[in-house]
C-alpha cells in the first residue's frame, strides 16, 4: 500500500510539473518551489525535477534564452535582466550565454526605451535628467550606458 501512494505521489508531483511547464518554460528554482507549495515531500520534488531535466522537458538554459528575449522586448536592461535571472535561480553560465547569444545593442535599446518613453525630447533641466537617470538605471542600464545616450 505504501509504494502505491508513494508511485500516485509522484506521478501527481510530475503531472503539476509538467502542467506549469507546458504553460511557460520554468527555472529549476522556480518549478520545485512552486511545486513546494502544493507538495510536501520536497526529495520527490526534486527527484521529479531533476528527471525532467535529465528528459529535456526543463531546462535552465532554455529559461534564460526565453526570459532574455521577453526582458529586451520590455526594453529592460542587462544589469536587471542579469539580477532576475539569479533571483529564479539559473546558474551564471546559463545567464552570460543567453545574453551573449540574444547579441543585443544595448546603447541602441536604451536609446529606443528613451525616444519610446520621452518621444526623442531632451531633459528640460538638471531634475529632470536626474529623474530620467533614475528610470533608466532601474530599468537595468548602467551608468555608462545612459551617460553615452544622453
Amino acid at each position: 500500500m505504501i509504494a502505491e501512494s508513494s508511485l500516485d505521489a509522484s506521478k501527481d508531483v510530475r503531472r503539476a510539473a509538467m502542467d506549469l511547464l507546458a504553460r511557460r518554460e520554468h527555472s529549476f528554482k522556480e518549478l520545485t518551489d512552486k511545486l513546494s507549495k502544493r507538495f510536501t515531500d520536497q526529495d520527490l520534488i526534486v527527484e521529479q525535477v531533476e528527471q525532467l531535466r535529465d528528459e529535456n522537458l526543463q531546462s535552465d538554459q532554455r529559461f534564460a534564452e526565453m526570459f532574455v528575449r521577453s526582458r529586451i522586448s520590455k526594453y529592460h536592461g542587462p544589469i536587471r535582466i542579469k539580477n532576475e535571472l539569479r533571483e529564479r535561480g539559473v546558474a551564471e553560465r546559463w545567464v552570460s550565454h543567453a545574453i551573449r547569444e540574444e547579441g543585443v545593442d544595448w546603447i541602441t535599446l536604451l536609446e529606443d526605451l528613451a525616444n519610446h518613453k520621452y518621444g526623442g525630447q531632451a531633459p528640460a533641466d538638471a531634475r529632470e535628467r536626474a529623474r530620467r537617470m533614475r528610470f533608466f538605471q532601474y530599468r537595468g542600464f548602467g551608468f555608462d550606458m545612459i551617460q553615452q545616450v544622453f
